[in-house]
This record gives C-alpha cells, structure tokens and sequence, in this order.
C-alpha cells in the first residue's frame, strides 16, 4: 500500500470515527433520550392560581415604565472623560392618563434628561413635576401619549403580613420584570424614612432598576412604591400607598412637600428614666433637647419634659411623634400635652418648617435599609 493511499485510509476512518462520536450512545428501538410529557397537568386550584398570577401580571404591565436617566457630572471619576453623560435606569408607573407617572427621587436625582420608555416602546421626555428627598417620592409628567393604562392606589393600611404581592419593574435593565413573594412585615423603622411612617418589607426581589415600580396586591392594586433593598438582596422595602396619596397633591401644586418640624432631639422613654422624671410608666416621647430659636423652643418646650399628646392624638414612642408632627400642616398651633417633674402640663406650639439638608454630591445616593432600631436621639 503506497504512501499516499495510507493517508487517504487513516482520513476515511477519522471522518467515519467522527460520525459515530457525533450521533452519540445509541438507544434501544431507537427512541429518544428523554421521556415526552404525556399531557401532564397541574393540581385544578394550583392551576387557577397560576392562570389568575399571570392574568394578573399581564394586566398590569401596560401600566408599567422604564424611565432612563441622564447626568452629566462636574467632577468625573478616574479614566473618565470630563463632562462624560452618566445613564442609569429606574421604573415608574402611570397613575393618571394625562400622563402623570410616580417614581423615586433617587432615580431621577442629579437629572439633566430624562426619557420614559411605555410599555409599546414609544418613548417620551419626562418632566419633574415635584419631587421629596425624605420619602424618595418623585412625580413625572410626559405630553404627547395616548391610551395610557393608570394603575390604582389600593388601601396599604388593610395590607397584612402574608399577603401576597408582585413586584414590577425593569431590573438591570430589563424590561417588565416580575417577581412575587409576601409582605414580611410592616412597620420597619428605617433611618431613610425620617418621617417615621411605616414602610412595607417585602421578599419579592426588588434589584437595582425595580426602584420607583409598583408593588402590587393580588386584587391589582398598587400598595407601595418600591425604593430599595437590603445589601443582600433578601429584603426590600416599599413606600406605602396611603402615604404616596397623601404626598401627591402637594407634589402637584407645590413641587414639594412641606414638613411639620418641631426643633427637638427625642428618644424613648426607658425604666431607668422613671424616677428621675417623677414618672409612673414608661410611656411618651423623651426631649433630650430643644434647638434655640425653633418652634418647640417658642412654645415653651424643655430638655427633660415627656411628650404624651398632640392635638389629642397619644404618643407611645419617637416615631408616633415624627409622624404626627411631620404630617402636620406647616404653621399650624398644636396643644401638646407634656409631663414635666411628674405633673402633666400644657403648651402651645406653632408648627414650623423642615429644612432638608443639601447633599454636595452630583452621584445618586445608595439607598440602604438603616438599623432596626431607632436612634438613640432623633431629631424632629
């Protein structure tokens, strides 16, 4: 056998080794490597439940938007071009057809453009009607559509540990992401929620791009507006719905919100506070100080007085207070209802205006879950 037939012998039977390698074991009577569904179906309420979920989803998706946002930063990071855009992603959803979308203010923080993408993929440029820092609560508005799809505000208030709720949103970039989980708890004292309102914690994954999206209850109603997640990812947290209906109005017509502010440092009251108050149960708000000059300073309010009442409304503990006082009309008088050296007593108070503070950075702030407890001196 020449030379050259031995090569032509060895490629035939390489080509031929190849063959056989590529088609694989073979099976017996020639069958597949898998067995096929025989038409397999789930349990009749399972099925209800799944077909109702996704129902449900489809819904409310058209509701949902993808809102992208440009920034140009004076002062870039390293190995970037001065005066380089910066683009990052949120959600948002429609609550009126005029056009009008709720999102966070984180998202659209430091903001030179921003563009909201519908879910038809038509895509409008969005305007900041009002905007708050405190909640991080941000409205938009967008001219030109047609045919929008409002999703309803539900009732947060009625929402209870273990009902199920959905997460929509365009996390990472992706767009009309859903996720389901539970409400975890309510009531999580949060340091970004100075207010003292209680959010909703939730294990329906809420990534990075879900924030200003919509949580959801299985009757389609919006409960919440999510804001933010644990470090791990495990948790997140959402803006109730009765408070993002009581801040609209003032974003529409004022562009902001205006806190009641009384100018205290509070924390609790604790046992080994008792005798040296003169009190007979731990129960109240604690003013450990009085800024000079502010409101609670006016109304004759003193460091070591407890605060039990505003207006006729109890106070247990420092976020009973923060809420009341917060969401009291700015210039409003209160009768606030104090103990001093064990004896009840009263004054008045004008409620005054809180000052936010400026943050001198053009980046957006990293919104995180603060401590589960609260501080031991807040000021309200």
């Amino acid at each position: 056998m020449t030379g050259s037939r031995r090569r032509s012998l060895v490629a035939l039977l390489a080509v031929v080794g190849l063959a056989i390698g590529c088609a694989g074991p073979s099976t017996s009577g020639g069958g597949k490597l898998w067995r096929e569904s025989s038409g397999a179906s789930a349990a009749p309420d399972l099925a209800r439940v799944n077909g109702l979920l996704a129902d449900l989803a489809a819904q409310l998706q058209p509701g949902l938007v993808h809102v992208r946002v440009q920034r140009t930063l004076k002062e870039e990071a390293p190995r970037e071009e001065p005066g380089e855009p910066r683009r990052s992603t949120g959600s948002g959803f429609v609550i009126d057809p005029s056009g009008l979308i709720v999102t966070n203010a984180h998202v659209i923080e430091g903001a030179s453009a921003i563009q909201v993408r519908l879910a038809d993929g038509k895509r409008f440029q969005g305007k900041v009607v009002g905007r708050d820092n405190r909640v991080d609560l941000a409205l938009l508005k967008i001219e030109g559509a047609t045919g929008l799809t409002a999703l309803p505000l539900g009732d947060s208030n009625r929402l209870r540990v273990g009902e199920f709720v959905l997460a929509l949103g365009n996390p990472f970039g992706l767009d009309q992401s859903v996720s389901f989980g539970i409400v975890s708890r309510k009531g999580a004292p949060l340091t970004v929620a100075a207010p003292g309102f209680d959010f909703i914690q939730t294990d329906a994954a809420i990534n990075p791009g879900n924030s200003g999206g919509p949580l959801v209850n299985v009757a389609g109603e919006v409960v919440g507006v999510n804001t933010m997640a644990a470090r791990n990812g495990s948790i997140g947290f959402a803006i109730p719905a009765n408070l993002v209906k009581m801040l609209l109005p003032q974003l529409a017509t004022k562009g902001r919100v205006d806190w009641g502010w009384l100018g205290v440092s509070i924390s609790e009251v604790t046992e080994d506070d008792l005798d040296r108050l003169k009190l007979r149960e731990a129960r109240g708000v604690l003013v450990r100080s009085v800024i000079s000059g502010d409101p609670a300073d006016k109304g004759g309010v003193r460091a070591n007085d407890v605060i039990v009442g505003i207006d006729g409304s109890r106070l247990e503990s420092p976020r009973d207070l923060q809420r009341v006082v917060s969401s009291t009309p700015v210039g409003k008088k209160v009768r606030v209802v104090l103990m001093r050296e064990g004896q009840e007593t009263e004054v008045e108070v004008t409620i005054g205006l809180y000052q936010e503070r400026e943050v001198p950075s053009a980046e957006p702030t990293r919104r995180e879950p603060g401590p589960p407890d609260t501080p031991k001196e807040a000021p309200k």
